[in-house]
């Protein structure tokens, strides 16, 4: 778990955000630092999908309160979004 008082669920402000655009960050933020810096922009999308562990078998993330379906590039955008404000590089980079 991120350790700082940093509300991710929220991030970024200026964007319009959906309840399951913060269930998404929300998501996000319960990952450690340590599993972010293991995800690889070069991997398959079902590379992704087993390294989240939470996708359903149609290929969408499981999450509560959703408006709509996250698919993996949905994810990836945002996942890497996510990283970018916790100042985390995938690999450690």
């Amino acid at each position: 778990m991120p350790t700082n008082d940093v509300d991710y669920e929220h991030l970024p402000p200026d964007q319009p955000a959906d309840e399951t655009d913060y269930s998404l960050r929300a998501h996000f933020a319960r990952i450690s630092d340590e599993k972010l810096r293991e995800y690889d922009p070069a991997w398959s999308d079902e590379q992704v999908i087993e390294w989240d562990d939470d996708f359903t078998c149609e290929g969408n993330l499981l999450l509560v309160c959703c408006e709509r379906e996250i698919d993996v590039h949905e994810y990836r955008r945002a996942l890497e979004e996510h990283m970018k404000f916790r100042g985390i590089t995938p690999g450690g980079r």
